[in-house]
């Protein structure tokens, strides 16, 4: 299969230009420079830094020259140290993979889908010229699947015109189900040669989210260990997570997780992506913090497995806080292993 090479080892940024209080206090002390430091030190090749619109423009879609400053930031202090990054919008005018951000309407506007075009030209405009150490991801996480076929049209629409101006950046494309691995047969066929397909993986959801207080099924005490048996997590799964699929089926229930699980859920996309000549790669992947590191730890160890064995690239979520902290002092007594299986 096709390697992305420069992207196979990162971490995310979250939490500093998207999924914060929007402040300039935030953007300017979330991350620095000696953070960028630490992730090269960590054997990272890539950060990938999620951005929402409001950063980097007004309500009625001029720029603010302050967001557009941070950015920078990250892309000189990531080419001081060697990393590549990847620019992801997390959130558009009209869109969040989260509805308590009250976005709402891109998909049923064309008004809101041509603010998204424009965005993402004056992204070009200024930021194209670090395409040997930079990558655009046009949207973070759809979710609906009925929006599949409609999303595929807007994302080609948006690549041709990024094209206009940036002929050959890398542009990363993600499907429905919060950019599920199931949903990557359904993207469009790469638009060209510099296409990446992009998916997310928190499988099996049971164990990485447990107690995720976002998750409005979930008892937030529920806890369970990385070797339950599969019987058990697909029961618990079916009672906190209602109608997500795990992936358990074809597994005796007696068995615990394993790498052979990963490579399971993973075999299609692996087969579309040989098949379309593109590069797979995981945006996010990671372990909530209510998980006992050591169990975290085993998680990342099998995933890995199957990364490594397939050249996918990968990207941690998170860099620090936001529920997945690697940096947090709480993982102080496994990063040191850990950071091998990133």
């Amino acid at each position: 299969m096709k390697t992305w090479q420069g992207y196979q080892k990162g971490v995310n940024l979250g939490g500093w230009l998207s999924q914060c209080d929007d402040t300039e206090e935030t953007y300017s002390t979330f991350v620095k420079e000696e953070d960028i430091k630490i992730i090269k030190g960590w054997c990272m090749d890539h950060v990938r830094l999620p951005f929402d619109y409001e950063l980097i423009e007004d309500k009625d879609g001029n720029p603010v020259e302050s967001g557009y400053a941070h950015i920078q930031d990250a892309i000189d202090w990531c080419g001081k140290y060697g990393l590549n990054m990847i620019l992801d919008l997390h959130k558009t005018m009209g869109y969040s993979f989260d509805p308590a951000f009250g976005e709402e309407g891109f998909f049923e506007s064309e008004k809101l889908q041509e603010r998204f075009y424009q965005l993402w030209e004056k992204v070009a405009e200024r930021f194209s010229k670090y395409e040997d150490r930079l990558a655009f991801e046009l949207l973070n996480e759809v979710t609906d699947k009925s929006y599949c076929e409609l999303w595929n049209k807007i994302s080609e629409n948006c690549i041709r015109r990024i094209r206009k101006i940036a002929p050959t950046i890398k542009i990363l494309v993600g499907g429905y189900w919060n950019n599920s691995v199931d949903s990557v047969k359904d993207l469009a066929m790469p638009y060209d040669e510099n296409i990446i397909y992009n998916f997310h993986c928190y499988e099996p959801l049971i164990f990485t989210h447990q107690g995720a207080p976002w998750i409005p099924s979930m008892d937030t005490s529920f806890r369970i260990a990385i070797d339950a048996p599969y019987k058990e997590m697909g029961e618990y799964s079916e009672k906190y997570l209602q109608q997500v699929t795990t992936g358990f089926a074809g597994f005796p229930e007696t068995d615990t997780l394993s790498s052979a699980y990963f490579e399971k859920i993973f075999a299609e996309a692996i087969s579309v992506a040989e098949e379309r000549n593109v590069a797979l790669y995981c945006g996010e992947y990671g372990v909530i913090d209510r998980v006992a590191p050591k169990d975290a730890l085993a998680w990342y160890k099998k995933i890995n497995e199957v990364f490594v064995r397939y050249g996918i690239g990968r990207s941690a979520w998170n860099y620090k806080v936001m529920d997945f902290g690697i940096s947090d002092a709480r993982m102080d007594e496994v990063r040191e292993e850990l950071l091998k299986y990133l």
